[in-house]
């Protein structure tokens, strides 16, 4: 099924968890791994200003809910949505494609 670009839903998929980050954040957080420091922790290259880019733009879209629990220390967790957990599959569609490649995919 072929659509107009402006309606293309890839690109729509696309403009909500694509990029070079979002799809690693996502990840992560189906794995609970929920907190900032952990997810900056974890990958290697994400600056933290990026990574609260990507977080904002994530809940924004409705994919995350971020979670500011009142102790002595903020403490804040992000969590999936029930939209972000119909994206599920498609992460784990990911993993499996990426993991059947054997490492024969050049990356960046």
């Amino acid at each position: 099924m072929v659509h107009q670009v402006g309606n293309c839903p890839v690109r729509l998929t696309n403009n909500v968890i694509g990029g070079k980050w979002k799809p690693v954040i996502f990840n992560l957080i189906v794995h609970d791994v929920n907190r900032f420091g952990e997810i900056a922790h974890l990958v290697e290259g994400l600056s933290k200003k990026v990574l609260t880019t990507q977080l904002r733009e994530m809940e924004a879209d409705g994919i995350l809910q971020r979670t500011v629990y009142d102790q002595r220390q903020k403490k804040v967790e992000y969590s999936l949505t029930e939209k972000g957990k119909t994206f599920i599959p498609v992460i784990e569609a990911m993993c499996t494609w990426g993991l059947s490649t054997g490492g024969d995919v050049k990356t960046p």
